[in-house]
């Protein structure tokens, strides 16, 4: 099999277990790991299910003037279907864990064939899935029923004239089958079709709120999925510095050797063109030169004498101003 239903039925039919499998919708009985009896508060048991298909039976038989009895291969027909009905629900997914109670042993059981747990397993999926293909809305299968005005022309079954007639607005499709006496399952399908002809209103669920946006600030290490800044790639390079200058307002740098110079791709010499993103040099301008040699004991240039100074502020405040 493909999709599982429920690993602990599996488990159980591999052991060939005897007890109850309790779930959140409905119980399972088990004898030599194969289902027996099934139950569920949703889906009507096989003596209501008996008792509606009898007085259906009983109308139209009188009309044809035979007796209304029932014999024993109908009744086990019955019995197979309320048992696969009430399994469906019962192996609904739910939020409580399933427990299984070995040795228990249902109260109102007949005697009857059993049914593999795989065979019980491929119906629900096959059923899950028919559901989807009608309408696929699960809202609709526990919300009250809300009938809507057919459209001029439209044809309606007599199972769907029924449903209507009797849903109030009130009334989920559970209730509707046990006030019918007919299978839960038939019951939830057919709404499904009437929701798709237009003839029942589908729940619109809520909308989620939306969350308001924050302020923006730096995630913190415990939260590395808050807002996250800028990358530094983003901003624009800063210009290299002519060698041996100090940028103002500090002192100005001890004199050394100049780097040696980068070398061009292609292996040729260095470019001597500005730096990207900074401003293209004035006409006349000499291009920037390192600091001015210091003769011994001569006196030291102040920043306003260096030939340099103005052009690197121009550079800063058109940086600052991109910034």
């Amino acid at each position: 099999m493909g999709a599982v239903v429920s690993p602990m039925l599996r488990r159980l039919a591999a052991d060939r277990a005897t007890g109850a499998l309790v779930r959140d919708h409905g119980t399972l009985y088990l004898v030599d790991g194969a289902v027996v009896h099934a139950e569920s508060p949703v889906a009507p048991g096989l003596e209501i299910l008996l008792a509606g298909g009898s007085d259906r039976r009983s109308a139209a038989r009188s009309r044809s003037g035979g007796p209304a009895r029932i014999g024993e291969g109908e009744r086990e027909i019955c019995r197979l279907g309320a048992l696969f009905d009430a399994a469906f629900f019962a192996l609904a997914p739910g939020r409580s864990p399933a427990r299984f109670r070995y040795g228990a042993t249902p109260r109102h059981a007949g005697t009857g064939r059993p049914v593999p747990a795989a065979a019980l397993e491929r119906e629900t999926l096959r059923r899950r899935e028919l559901l989807d293909s009608v309408w696929p809305y699960p809202a609709l299968d526990a919300a009250p029923v809300v009938p809507r005005p057919a459209a001029p022309g439209q044809t309606v079954t007599a199972r769907g004239r029924a449903l209507l007639a009797r849903a109030d607005g009130t009334r989920t499709p559970a209730q509707l089958a046990w006030v019918l006496g007919r299978p839960a399952f038939h019951t939830v399908l057919e709404i499904r079709r009437l929701a798709a002809a237009g003839l029942v209103e589908t729940p619109v669920l809520p909308p989620t709120p939306a969350v308001p946006p924050g302020p923006l600030r730096p995630p913190s290490p415990a939260h590395p999925s808050g807002p996250v800044p800028p990358p530094v790639a983003d901003l624009p390079p800063l210009p290299a510095a002519p060698p041996d200058t100090a940028l103002p307002p500090g002192p100005a740098a001890p004199p050394g050797p100049a780097p040696p110079p980068h070398p061009a791709p292609g292996g040729g010499p260095a470019s001597a063109s500005p730096p990207p993103g900074a401003p293209p040099l004035p006409p006349g301008a000499p291009p920037p030169a390192g600091a001015p040699h210091l003769s011994p004991g001569g006196a030291l240039l102040t920043a306003a004498d260096l030939p340099d100074i103005a052009l690197l502020r121009r550079v800063r405040d058109a940086l600052e101003a991109r910034l």
